[in-house]
């Protein structure tokens, strides 16, 4: 059995946290999800990644408490490397990345959400917060420098010391989600999330701009104004000699909808 369940639909690749009842990462895991990133990356056809945990409950409740206590400090470490690596690589990679709360995320889990791009959260699917202060550590798979970057110091030192678990809708009003949707008659959660998800692909949208636009900011916030100017010239020139600046520039000069190709 995978532990990352991945496929492609329609153009995006989804990757499915697998290991129930609360779908917990090991570096076992973390190889795979590894592999999976590096999958979507190097494949043409997928513009969209999303994640998810199988199930309804679930998210991810984070790292695996069992395996913690088994293994070594040194292991601990060396498995702390490598899912900052794996978390920066999804990060890095100039493709959306959507993360799908369908259930809680907690502590590892909602480090691994906060290295997305977008984050829909399923209303009353569960809560959120990083209550790794419950275990005398601290949240330590990239959790105190996303969440201070989402929502500044103050408040992100407040929510790690107090380590409490909160609903979805407070994580939107803090912009640490932007959508909260419902599980509805009219439309299913998921079937939202994967129309939103496919609305970023061809020929709806021009996804190789749409992965730079994401490179830009992911990249350009943690280096000087200078530099990132440097890097949005370099990846804006990447599009310009692209087919889909051609398509929706013509496009526009012939008042017509662009069909792009991701190309």
């Amino acid at each position: 059995m995978a532990l990352v369940e991945y496929r492609v639909e329609n153009g995006v690749a989804i990757f499915e946290l697998n290991d129930p009842p609360a779908n917990t990462y090991t570096y076992e895991m973390n190889r795979e999800l590894d592999d999976c990133i590096l999958r979507a990356r190097m494949d043409d056809s997928v513009h969209v990644i999303v994640l998810r945990g199988a199930g309804e409950k679930f998210f991810s409740a984070g790292a695996n408490i069992k395996m913690l206590n088994e293994v070594t400090p040194q292991f601990k470490y060396y498995f702390c490397i490598h899912a900052n690596e794996t978390l920066l690589r999804l990060e890095q990679t100039p493709k959306l990345v959507i993360a799908a709360l369908n259930g809680h995320a907690v502590g590892g889990g909602l480090e691994i959400a906060m290295a997305a791009d977008i984050r829909i959260a399923r209303k009353g699917g569960g809560k959120w917060g990083l209550p790794e202060i419950n275990l005398g550590v601290l949240p330590g798979t990239g959790g105190t420098q996303r969440l201070s970057r989402l929502v500044g110091k103050t408040k992100s030192i407040e929510l790690m010391i107090e380590g409490g678990l909160h609903e979805f809708e407070s994580a939107q009003e803090l912009g640490v989600v932007n959508y909260v949707w419902p599980d509805d008659e009219e439309k299913k959660w998921w079937d939202r999330v994967m129309e939103y998800a496919q609305s970023f692909c061809p020929p709806n949208k021009a996804s190789k701009a749409v992965g730079r636009i994401k490179r830009a900011v992911q990249t350009g916030w943690e280096v000087p104004l200078e530099s990132a100017l440097a890097l949005e010239r370099e990846l804006q020139q990447q599009l310009f000699q692209s087919e889909d600046a051609a398509e929706g520039l013509g496009a526009y000069n012939q008042r017509r909808k662009p069909a792009f190709t991701g190309r």
